[in-house]
């Protein structure tokens, strides 16, 4: 073969180049027909189920007593008696404390002496005018026989009107003096303190023989509180306090229940929502509050639950949930399978797998949701598969609908 023959038959770089893409368009031709034939995405799927849902604002809470007093001393003195000790069961009316009753004694006894003192006084004074009104009589008698002089007359009418004064001015000395007496005695009465409620004694801050000084302050010495009720005093963030509103229901467990299979809840309805957040210490109340962007701000809100089984003990933490939307055997579904319709609240989109293996787009209507799960009031039926992701069966890619 001649040297021109060799160079007809070797290929040209054009053609090799034209070879090159028919090859390629090929490929992609054959990966496509895969794709959508054998290699079509699989798609993972929920299958929709009824259930419960709700929604909720989330708090801690501290429980406290529903009712409860603190006892002080009235009078000052050293405490002679303690009759009970922390957990003490009393009921209204028990002796509780007795406080050393000396000095209110002595005063009880001082005033009950000046009082029959001025008793005493009065007696001579009423005798006194007896008698200026017998010797009054017989100067008027003596002055009509002309048998008197007039300033004898007059001195009489003194004497009398004086006497009369007097009396008055002793009685009411003495109404003065039974007043005091009265004050003594009940003073007198402070040094023996008595349960103004039936309850358990939670704290006890005095010992015997402490002397308990009332001349500035009433000096607490212990706390009685009714444990068959508690309230549970809730910190809700300002975020939130606007979803809490009064009669709402509520729930609440403890700390202790982390540890059990199934934690024991509470349950009770929402008392009251303070006006304002707690003021902080140093604070006096009803001035400003200086803003503050680092601290948030909480407020209170008030709900009781029943304690008959003393199962809950005063300072226990709680955590609450504040129940603002709820529903019972319902259709629920993840909410991140959900695709929100624009400018229509409340309206999404979700895709259903169908029986022949294909994904179908609906549009729904949802109702109560949570972070998690959304209620679905129309668009969906149970027992269908919701689509919550995919898998191409050619590459080994998955793809989430969330």
């Amino acid at each position: 073969m001649t040297q021109d023959n060799l160079r007809r038959v070797r290929p040209q770089p054009k053609a090799l180049r034209l070879l090159a893409a028919v090859a390629l368009a090929a490929l992609a031709v054959g990966t496509a027909l895969a794709w959508r034939g054998g290699g079509a995405p699989q798609f993972e799927t929920v299958t929709l189920t009824r259930g419960a849902i709700e929604s909720s604002v989330s708090a801690i809470g501290t429980l406290q007593p529903r009712r409860y007093v603190d006892v002080g001393a009235q009078v000052s003195g050293q405490v002679n008696r303690l009759y009970v000790s922390p957990g003490s069961e009393v009921q209204k009316g028990a002796l509780l404390v007795e406080i050393d009753p000396s000095v209110q004694q002595a005063t009880v006894d001082a005033s009950r002496a000046a009082l029959a003192g001025l008793r005493a006084q009065l007696a001579d004074q009423q005798a006194q005018h007896r008698l200026a009104q017998q010797q009054h009589t017989r100067q008027q008698q003596m002055l009509r026989d002309d048998a008197t002089r007039l300033e004898d007359v007059q001195t009489a009418e003194a004497t009398l009107t004086s006497a009369g004064a007097k009396i008055d001015y002793l009685k009411a000395q003495i109404d003065q003096t039974q007043a005091t007496l009265k004050a003594d005695e009940a003073r007198l009465g402070y040094t023996r303190i008595y349960a103004p409620m039936a309850g358990t004694v939670v704290s006890l801050e005095a010992r015997e023989g402490q002397t308990l000084n009332a001349t500035y302050q009433t000096p607490n010495i212990l706390r009685i509180a009714d444990l068959s009720a508690m309230t549970v005093w809730t910190e809700v963030s300002e975020a939130d306090v606007r979803r809490v509103k009064p009669g709402m229901p509520v729930y609440f467990t403890t700390l202790g229940g982390l540890g059990e299979a199934k934690p024991r809840r509470w349950s009770g309805k929402v008392r009251q929502v303070l006006p304002a957040p707690p003021v902080p210490e140093g604070k006096a109340a009803g001035t400003a509050l200086a803003p503050s962007t680092s601290k948030v701000i909480l407020y209170t809100a008030l709900f009781d639950v029943d304690n008959s089984d003393s199962e809950l003990m005063p300072q226990m933490t709680a955590q609450v949930h504040f129940v603002t939307a709820a529903a019972q055997d319902t259709l629920t579904v993840p909410l991140p399978a959900l695709t929100p319709v624009p400018g229509e609240p409340g309206r999404y989109t979700a895709r259903v797998l169908r029986a022949d293996g294909a994904a179908e787009l609906r549009q729904v209507q949802v109702g109560v949701r949570n972070r998690t799960s959304v209620q679905v009031l129309d668009g969906l039926a149970e027992g269908e598969k919701l689509v919550t992701g995919e898998v191409a069966r050619a590459t080994g890619v998955r793809r989430f609908v969330w």
